[in-house]
């Protein structure tokens, strides 16, 4: 059997990054700059006032007090938005806005609330301080400046400084975009009477999850029987260039059993002409698993049990994925914890339990029986217990690695 590890390099050499592209600023939130992006204009932009008030020359209020206040005229009405260059007199002042830009010749902004108020002329209460209340030109960003590094990731604070640089658009790594089929005779969408023999379908909504949690693009779901004219069907469909699918996920029909549908379309042998390679991976859940290219488009293919799939997912699909988009932490946060309890594993797989970790306490619990089929127990975990391939008993008081899924 194929060890987890070589599975792994295997699905990673497969799943590579889009080429990078510029997109509006709207689209960028959470993706990766693929380029550094440099300074078109210094911040602010002009010289503007950081309060409501009066422009002055500071000098020209240095005998202002609360008992015997100055008197201005005031020459001029400057909200923020006006674009005329204004010039400020002597012994004047230019009532003014936040934001607004700053006449030449003034040396401070007095606040509102250090006069009375007036429009046409102003009594000034307090002596003003050259320099005081005034935004400076590029105080903020000197224009020509490496304001945001290649590979950082689009915050809403990113956002909000490329557009005040005037940036309409930003140069990044699109997300994958990624196409997932379910498999399976059996399967029904939710919300229809079951007939007997049925099950809901439920794996392509979870890897539809499972691929929008890791920052990819989910392009379509679809669900297929085990019918290979309907599979290649689908394929056909969902997968063709208009779509630019950049991963096809299949879950199901991979097994060693009949009416394995994916295996069937491919050639059981594992080497067909889209060079799809079906193999046993040492791991429990998820040893059925396959691997390859359909018409040039990656695909991996999961065994159709729900653990199983999802499991398979973030061991082999959820670190690449997310490194093709240069999103940080493409691995879930391994913690070393005590294990609470006796567990048993197979010889020879690597055995990924749900579990329970106490972050506070560092100790991890398993939570549920081993078996692919309990989802219910995944549903509710936080965390897999990472039992290595050579170890058949775990004793309590034991330090395992866990996958922190939170």
């Amino acid at each position: 059997m194929r060890s987890v590890e070589e599975h792994q390099r295997v699905v990673a050499e497969l799943i590579r990054p889009r080429a990078a592209a510029s997109v509006p600023l709207e689209h960028a939130q959470g993706l990766a700059l693929a380029d550094d992006v440099v300074a078109p204009l210094s911040l602010p932009v002009f010289d503007n006032s950081a309060m409501d008030g009066y422009a002055v020359r500071a000098e020209d209020t240095a005998a202002a007090t609360p008992d015997h206040p100055i008197v201005l005229p005031v020459a001029e009405d400057i909200p923020a938005g006006r674009t005329e260059e204004l010039t400020l007199q002597p012994a004047t002042a230019h009532r003014i806005m936040t934001g607004a830009p700053v006449p030449a010749g003034a040396t401070a902004i007095v606040p509102v609330e250090a006069t009375d108020g007036g429009v046409a002329s102003v009594a000034i209460r307090q002596q003003a301080t050259a320099g005081k209340h005034i935004r400076l030109a590029g105080e903020d960003v000197t224009a020509g400046t490496t304001v945001l590094s290649k590979g950082q990731i689009v915050t809403p604070a990113t956002l909000g400084l490329a557009a005040a640089l005037g940036l309409a658009e930003l140069h990044v790594l699109p997300p994958q975009r990624v196409l997932v089929i379910s498999t399976g005779s059996e399967l029904v969408t939710p919300g229809t009477p079951l007939q007997p023999g049925q099950i809901y379908e439920s794996n392509s909504v979870m890897l539809a999850g499972a691929v929008r949690d890791a920052g990819a693009t989910v392009v379509a779901t679809a669900t297929a029987g085990d019918d290979v004219a309907q599979f290649r069907a689908i394929l056909d469909r969902h997968a063709a260039p208009e779509y630019h699918v950049d991963l096809i996920i299949t879950s199901g029909g991979v097994s060693a059993g009949a009416y394995e549908v994916v295996k069937d379309a491919f050639g059981p042998s594992g080497q067909a002409d889209e060079g799809v390679e079906f193999v046993k991976v040492a791991m429990q859940p998820g040893m059925p698993q396959g691997v390859g290219r359909v018409a040039g488009t990656p695909i991996v293919t999961l065994p159709g049990n729900p653990v199983s799939a999802l499991v398979s997912f973030e061991v082999f699909i959820r670190p690449p994925l997310r490194r093709a988009m240069g999103l940080p932490d493409p691995y879930r946060p391994h913690r070393a914890a005590v294990l609470t309890e006796t567990l048993t594993s197979p010889r020879g797989k690597r055995q990924f339990r749900r579990a329970v970790l106490n972050k506070e306490t560092g100790e991890v619990t398993s939570y549920g029986p081993p078996a692919s089929h309990h989802l219910r127990w995944l549903a509710l975990a936080n965390g897999l217990l990472d039992i290595p391939e050579d170890t058949v008993e775990v004793s309590a008081g034991t330090q395992l690695q866990v996958w922190d899924l939170t």
